[in-house]
C-alpha cells in the first residue's frame, strides 16, 4: 500500500480491509469532525477521489463526524485487476457501512453512488438515517451518449484490460487536455474553475497503477447499478426507507437532467428537491453552496 503523504480533506486517514472472492482489498477512508456520523460518497469517474468532497466535508464537520472514502479501484484504495461490476460495489458498500458504523448513518451520495445507496436502502432499511443524492445518475458515459451497445462496450473493456495495448489506450484517453475537455463538457459548469493545479491533480489520479480497470468499467457502463431507467425509478417507490433530498444542477447535461427531472416529478412529494448552480460535479465545484443548501435539511435530523 502506498504511503499517504497527507490527508486529502484534512482528517485522519484510516484503512478498511475487505475481501472480494478471496482477493484482499484495502479501502482508504478519512474521518474528520465529531458528532453524529455522515458518510460522503464520491461520484464514480476516471478521476474519482474523496478529495472532490473536501469543501463539503469541511463544512459538515462543524456538526457531524464526516467519513469519506476512495471507492474500490479508485483514488488511493487498492486497484486490483478484478472483474469490476455492480455486485462488487453493492457488496462493498454493505460491508463498509456495517463494519464502520454502529448506527444508521446520514449519507450524501454523488452521481452513480446514488443507485448503490438506494439499493442498499431497499435491502437494509436500517442502513441510512437520512439520504442526500447529488446529481444522481445511473448510466455510464458511453451508454448515455451512444445507447445500449453492450457487445461494443464489453469489447472495449476487454481491450483496455489487456496488459500493453490496454495501458496504451487508457493513456490516450487520460491525457491532461482530454480530461479537461471532458470535465468542462460534462462535470464542471464553469471552465474557469478547472485550474492547472486541479487538472494536474486529476491527471495524477488516473496514472495510479491499475487505475484503468475500474475506470474502463465505469465509462463503458459496467458499473451501472441498474440496466433500465424503470429499475432506477423503482428504488424511489413509496414508502421511502428514509427522508430523501435530491440536488439538481442547473447546468446538468440535457440527457442526465431529463432523467433527474422525471425522477423529481415521478416521486411526487416523497423527495425534497434542491436546485442550484452546477453540473454533474457540483459537489466539488460548488461545495460551499451545496453545504448551504443541504444543512437546513440535515438540521432536521439533528433536532
Amino acid at each position: 500500500m502506498q504511503a499517504h503523504a497527507s490527508p486529502a480533506i484534512g482528517g485522519t486517514i484510516r484503512e478498511f480491509y475487505w475481501n472480494w472472492k478471496k482477493k484482499p482489498i484495502t479501502v482508504v477512508y478519512e474521518v474528520l469532525g465529531e458528532g453524529s456520523p455522515i458518510l460522503l460518497l464520491p461520484a464514480f469517474s476516471s478521476v474519482s477521489t474523496r478529495r472532490e468532497m473536501r469543501t463539503l466535508a469541511t463544512r459538515l464537520a462543524d456538526q457531524f463526524q464526516v467519513v469519506t472514502l476512495d471507492w474500490v479501484g479508485f483514488g488511493e484504495s487498492s486497484h486490483p485487476a478484478i472483474s469490476y461490476s455492480p455486485a462488487v460495489y453493492h457488496a462493498f458498500l454493505k460491508d463498509f457501512v456495517r463494519g464502520v458504523f454502529s448506527e444508521p448513518v446520514v449519507v450524501v451520495a454523488a452521481g452513480h453512488a446514488a443507485g448503490y445507496v438506494m439499493q442498499l436502502a431497499q435491502k437494509s432499511h436500517a442502513a441510512w438515517a437520512w439520504i442526500v443524492l447529488v446529481a444522481p445518475t445511473w448510466r455510464g458515459p458511453l451508454p448515455t451518449a451512444m445507447g445500449e451497445k453492450r457487445w461494443l462496450y464489453n469489447a472495449l473493456r476487454f481491450l483496455v484490460n489487456l496488459p500493453i495495448l490496454g495501458q496504451f489506450l487508457y493513456l490516450l484517453n487520460t491525457t491532461p487536455w482530454f480530461l479537461r475537455w471532458m470535465m468542462g463538457r460534462h462535470v464542471f459548469a464553469d471552465r474557469s474553475h478547472l485550474s492547472k493545479e486541479l487538472m494536474t491533480e486529476k491527471w495524477r489520479t488516473t496514472q495510479r497503477r491499475g487505475a484503468r480497470f475500474a475506470s474502463a468499467a465505469f465509462v463503458t457502463g459496467g458499473l451501472d447499478p441498474v440496466r433500465k431507467r424503470s429499475q432506477f425509478f423503482d428504488y424511489f417507490q413509496p414508502p421511502l426507507p428514509a427522508p430523501v433530498m435530491m440536488v439538481i444542477g442547473e447546468q446538468t447535461p440535457v440527457k442526465s437532467l431529463e432523467e433527474m427531472e422525471i425522477l423529481a416529478h415521478f416521486s411526487g412529494v416523497g423527495i425534497q428537491i434542491l436546485r442550484m448552480p452546477g453540473s454533474l460535479g457540483l459537489h466539488e465545484e460548488y461545495g460551499d453552496q451545496l453545504a448551504d443548501g443541504i444543512i437546513p435539511f440535515l438540521s432536521k435530523y439533528l433536532s
